[in-house]
């Protein structure tokens, strides 16, 4: 059977699984039909199965053929704008809501994993680490603001001996643990999440790009070679719905983000890096993010291409940051190098909404997704069964598009992520 094939990441050579999952070629009816075998879909689909939904998947190539499957693994609570912007925007009552919301994807992660006996090498812990005074201010209002949300019991500022303790970089000056979040072989954790759909009488076809969304009472999706009457459909495909669906793109961008692998470590070498095994990502605007996999690999990623072109050289944008972080790598060989597509919105927050009266989508978690993702196919369930509050506050959220137009989003926004690196380097 051909398939299209996963990029050619770690993730893909260590998945659980190399299965093939039929094309849809019939003419077929549901209660749900889900477009997108990501995250989002895949969360919509258990948690709507488990309510009692028929339904279906359909998947343009396959499960975690997108940023599910290719992401940095990091479990990291709250949004990519975190609840304080959002309150200003939603105000104060309002605003708690999503407050209550901001740490539940990850506990759904978790809850899943057990549930459903994932393998996904599973591990707790995640660090936000600072490079400066400016930015250890910020984790100090950020650990105050998650607690006040209820966050408690969870966090710890580390000074500059307790960085030391857990990252062994000179790099950086403190930090704050979040021992709720963690880290996992992401392509695995959707693999069993898709095992977890199809043990719950629900069907997932890959190699089956949707072409078509004929919008009513009862819509239909087409495939080339097949279609799925239904009563709802959820538009999940995020970064890879190549044009779809034209009302979700105006206020929307593809950007690419950058991922590198070593050959496994020894297990003297990988703790000293790390010793506490928890994942970590810097405070800086463009990022750099790390971690161990369960095979004493370093997993470290960073950098952002606007509108989402593969760079010829991954290995020589990212080794010279993870050089920077660990220079005792200087001879380690890397094994793995891509790239993968994440969804950029102009506010850096989730676009959550209804097209007609049947049509749901969630898109745009701005690099921020593991958690939200998985929030998100809850909430999507949740309104699908009757219950629209969480579902309404996200789609209250203000979204404006790009300046410019499509034409200018990747120039503005390469613009401002370049005035906000340099703010970065000169730590203002």
């Amino acid at each position: 059977m051909n398939c299209t094939p996963h990029a050619n990441s770690y993730y893909a050579a260590s998945a659980n699984t190399k299965q093939l999952r039929a094309k849809l070629a019939d003419n077929i009816e549901t209660d749900v039909c889900i477009i997108g075998a990501g995250y989002t879909g895949l969360s919509s689909a258990i948690h709507l199965l488990e309510a009692g939904f028929k339904v279906t998947v359909l998947e343009a190539a396959r499960v975690g053929f997108g940023a599910s499957g290719r992401n940095g693994g990091q479990i990291v609570n709250s949004f990519s704008r975190d609840i304080d912007t959002i309150e200003k925007t939603v105000g104060v009552e309002k605003g708690k809501l999503f407050g209550e919301m901001a740490f539940e994807g990850g506990r759904i992660i978790k809850h899943l994993v057990a549930k459903y006996n994932i393998q996904c090498d599973l591990k707790d812990g995640g660090v936000f680490a600072a490079l400066n005074s400016k930015q250890m201010g910020h984790l100090d209002s950020q650990k105050a603001l998650w607690e006040k949300h209820g966050h408690m019991g969870h966090l710890e500022m580390l000074d500059e001996s307790g960085i030391r303790n857990v990252v062994s970089s000179e790099r950086y000056v403190g930090g704050l643990l979040d021992k709720s979040g963690g880290h996992i072989h992401p392509l695995n954790l959707a693999l069993g999440e898709a095992d977890a759909v199809e043990s719950l009488g629900g069907q997932i076809f890959e190699d089956s790009a949707v072409i078509k969304v004929d919008q009513g009472e009862s819509p239909v999706v087409h495939t080339a070679q097949g279609s799925v009457k239904c009563k709802f459909v959820i538009v999940a495909g995020n970064a890879y719905l190549n044009g779809l669906m034209p009302e979700l793109q105006a206020k929307s961008m593809p950007c690419g983000t950058q991922v590198i692998t070593t050959e496994p470590l020894s297990d003297e070498l990988a703790r000293s890096l790390l010793p506490q095994d928890y994942c970590v990502e810097d405070c800086n605007y463009l990022l750099d993010y790390f971690r161990l996999s369960g095979d004493n690999r370093l997993i470290y990623g960073g950098g952002v291409v606007y509108g989402a072109r593969d760079p010829a050289d991954i290995e020589a944008i990212i080794r010279p940051k993870m050089l920077s972080t660990f220079p005792q790598l200087k001879d380690v060989k890397i094994d793995f190098t891509w790239t993968g597509n994440f969804l950029l919105t102009l506010s850096r927050l989730p676009q959550v909404g209804r097209i007609g009266s049947n049509i749901y989508y969630s898109q745009g978690c701005s690099g921020h997704g593991v958690t939200y993702t998985h929030l998100a196919g809850q909430i999507l369930a949740e309104t699908i069964n009757g219950q629209a509050k969480r579902f309404d506050a996200f789609a209250g959220l203000p979204h404006y598009p790009f300046p410019g137009g499509h034409l200018m989003q990747v120039p503005f926004s390469a613009i401002g992520a370049w005035y906000y690196t340099m703010r970065d380097k000169l730590g203002i």
